[in-house]
């Protein structure tokens, strides 16, 4: 039988890459690529690979949102396609899941290939991959602890601590950190981070936008079910109609 597989990387020449490898396998059918995790998710449910080759870092939503919104049933083989560091790469030998460290060669891919091809064949229908279960419940403990940031500018690295930050917005596959007078750019997406910041400190106001709730002034309701959110330093942003869920959790939280 052939395998059905389906390509999920928001980098173009990431996906030819694997397109090309692929291609060259006999018994594989890629079924789709994918360039973010929402599409990712909706594709998954909608055609049910057998594989999915998953980028880790993705606007919006990264490869692990995409896994931690599927049910058990829906649960794909992953291989993992990352450039993450040395510590997430230990998680992932660990926990024996199957990533592929960018830049890979053609080599490293068959090895990756072969494992995930075996462990599709001693899959039970239903039967969530326990080995994805504890890696994803091994990374958001360890994320959660965030209190410091280190942010690379001009040549330089340096440690911002999470309380100083004012607001976050998303800047495609960045995030822009505003902290007093100065902003930021640092290379990680809004989701991926609001997943490692304190929740009781950070609150999600809006698709691109995450505020620190100790900055919070005044909240003044706008148009269509928005508000208003006015930061101690002046600053205003919307909290969006989308977001109306949050709002009494904010109220709460600044009472």
């Amino acid at each position: 039988m052939k395998t059905t597989a389906l390509i999920v990387d928001d980098e173009p020449l990431a996906r030819d890459r694997l397109q090309k490898l692929l291609d060259d396998v006999p018994d594989m059918t890629v079924i789709g690529q994918c360039t973010n995790g929402k599409q990712a998710l909706k594709t998954i449910r909608e055609k049910r690979p057998s594989l999915v080759f998953l980028d880790v870092q993705m606007p919006e939503l990264d490869g692990f949102g995409v896994l931690g919104e599927l049910q058990p049933d829906e649960m794909p083989v992953v291989i993992f396609v990352t450039a993450h560091d040395k510590f997430a790469l230990k998680a992932f030998e660990v926990h024996a899941v199957d990533f592929l460290l960018k830049p890979f060669d053609r080599e490293r891919f068959q090895t990756a290939l072969k494992r995930a091809k075996e462990r599709i064949a001693q899959k039970r229908p239903g039967e969530l991959d326990q080995r994805l279960a504890a890696l994803l419940a091994e990374m958001k403990p360890e994320a959660a602890a965030l209190e410091r940031m280190a942010v690379k500018t001009s040549g330089r690295v340096i440690f911002i601590k999470t309380a100083d930050i004012d607001w976050i917005e998303a800047a495609d596959n960045y995030v822009n950190l505003h902290v007093g007078n100065e902003s930021h750019l640092h290379r990680e997406t809004l989701t991926a981070l609001a997943e490692r910041l304190p929740p009781k400190k950070f609150m999600r106001i809006s698709r691109s936008t995450i505020v620190n709730v100790d900055r919070i002034k005044e909240l003044q309701p706008l148009f269509h079910g928005e508000y208003a959110v006015i930061l101690r330093n002046g600053t205003t942003l919307t909290l969006s109609r989308s977001y109306r869920d949050v709002l009494d959790q904010l109220i709460g939280k600044v009472s």
